[in-house]
């Protein structure tokens, strides 16, 4: 649905802008509470700053979950700005669609090791 007002500005779609605007600031907000969650923890921590504390930190359950939503937080945050990015400054169909669906793999590829990374553990 195209609608033109008059001026040389197109209007696409309802509320388009506002879902986007929406994913970033929720994706933003769970990226913000892991942060000061791990901070917590390696604030309030006895001992050195060293492997054993960030296995232990990451061995509970709870933070394995948080650390999940924060990959398809920021995964999803990545992907709303990259793809805005693409589809503002780079006009050639073609081009756009190819950046769009590597940004996308490549997201995908660095959510999927991340997974084995934190499930390995």
């Amino acid at each position: 649905m195209s609608v033109n007002y008059g001026s040389k500005r197109t209007v696409v779609g309802a509320h388009y802008g506002l879902r986007d605007w929406l994913v970033q600031r929720c994706t933003a907000v769970i990226m913000i509470i892991f942060t000061v969650a791990l901070l917590a923890q390696v604030i309030f921590s006895r001992g050195a700053i060293g492997y054993d504390l960030w296995a232990g930190i990451f061995a509970s359950q709870w933070m394995k979950g948080l650390t999940f939503a924060l990959i398809i937080a920021f995964a999803w945050h990545v992907w709303v700005g990259m793809r805005n990015v693409w589809m503002d400054y780079v006009k050639p169909v073609l081009l756009r669609l190819t950046l769009q669906v590597l940004t996308l793999a490549w997201l995908v590829a660095c959510a999927a090791w991340a997974f084995q990374v934190l499930w390995r553990m």
